[in-house]
């Protein structure tokens, strides 16, 4: 058989050489389908920024209707529990102390009759700055529930001169779930074709069989293609498992193209089995190869605003979380799953995962030609 000219035959033996492989390798299928379904239980109920039932201590000296009403007000909202009556600060400040307790209203005595009065009052809200996201939930529902008291009682004057309505786009309910959800499974996308690739390459050298492969009658091109096509289709099940379990079990809808989803996501897959690919290149074993994946993963969670929006992050951070392919992924699978938009909103970030995806094909090839060589 000719060496020179390409050969479909030769990367088809190679093809299925690599799916009896992936088949018969415990590890491989474990990363392949348990990882992707672990990950997205895991992190879909653990990495929730929904702040509710704070539990919560009422120090009532007013012991009145409109005491009642009040409190009634905020166990009403799925922000605070009526956990605890206190008899004085000091049993409240304890209570917080031991953790029992994370918000603590107090009502002064003559908080009833002010309120019948007509009288401006006012109440305290102690709460624990321990931890700053569920502080600020607090207080911002605090201040929220006590205008709305002021409101009420000012209609009762006369109505408002202004009033607002409000309107949220996208995510209605405000639900981390459902703004966390799409960007697991580009995540998801990321960890599975990049281990599993810069694995199964590596694999192969440390038994000796990469040797074997390169001493028989196939091209370079022919032996890259014949190992990858394999993972294309495993980083393709892996997509189509998390983005079917996104949508059933968490109940997370896609607004957008479904089309447009799934051809941008190939795009991705194509970068991240070239980023699999630098990373075999590089390493010498397995665990170096699993040292570096989670050095390129770790950070990738970071920079790309998985968690932690890019627009808070200083510019130098900004920056750096510009040279990762997630960032640009990541933009694309919130538009489309949230706002539903198309190819005309998210050009900028085709045309970057593109580059991305080109320049690392050519890096990623130009090295693993070079080992074979």
């Amino acid at each position: 058989m000719d060496k020179k000219r390409f050969s479909f035959s030769r990367m088809n033996a190679i093809i299925i050489k690599e799916f009896l492989h992936i088949r018969r390798d415990r590890a491989s299928l474990a990363i392949a389908v348990a990882m992707p379904i672990v990950f997205l239980l895991l992190f879909g109920y653990a990495v929730n920024t929904d702040v509710e039932h704070l539990p919560t201590g009422v120090w009532d000296q007013s012991h009145s209707k409109e005491s009642r009403e009040l409190v009634r007000n905020y166990t009403n909202t799925l922000y605070f529990d009526h956990v605890y009556d206190a008899d004085g600060y000091e049993d409240l400040q304890s209570q917080m102390d031991k953790g029992n307790i994370r918000v603590g209203l107090v009502i002064p005595p003559d908080y009833g009759k002010n309120i019948k009065a007509g009288i401006p009052t006012k109440v305290q809200v102690v709460v624990d700055g321990a931890d700053p996201n569920a502080a600020r939930t607090a207080l911002a529902n605090a201040q929220m529930i006590t205008q709305n008291k002021g409101i009420q009682m000012a209609n009762q004057q006369g109505p408002l001169p202004v009033t607002a309505e409000i309107k949220v786009l996208y995510n209605p309910n405000m639900k981390s779930l459902t703004f966390n959800i799409p960007a697991l499974i580009g995540l998801i996308m990321q960890n599975v074709t990049a281990i599993l690739t810069a694995f199964a390459l590596v694999r192969e050298r440390e038994r000796g069989t990469m040797e074997q492969l390169i001493v028989t009658p196939i091209r370079p091109s022919e032996l890259i293609l014949g190992k990858l096509i394999p993972y294309v289709f495993v980083g393709i099940f892996s997509f189509t498992l998390v983005l079917v379990l996104g949508i059933l079990w968490f109940q997370v809808p896609v607004k957008g193209s479904i089309t447009l989803l799934i051809l941008l996501s190939l795009l991705f897959l194509v970068t991240t089995l070239a980023i699999g690919i630098v990373i075999s290149t590089v390493s010498k074993t397995q665990l170096q190869a699993m040292q570096m994946s989670f050095a390129i993963i770790l950070p990738s969670v970071l920079l790309s605003g998985f968690i932690f929006p890019r627009e808070t992050m200083p510019l130098f951070i900004q920056l750096i979380g510009g040279m990762v392919p997630l960032t640009y992924f990541l933009e694309i699978l919130r538009g489309i799953f949230l706002k539903g938009i198309g190819i005309q909103e998210l050009w900028q970030e085709t045309l970057i995962l593109s580059v991305f995806a080109t320049v690392l094909c050519i890096i990623a090839m130009k090295r693993f030609r070079k080992k074979l060589e």
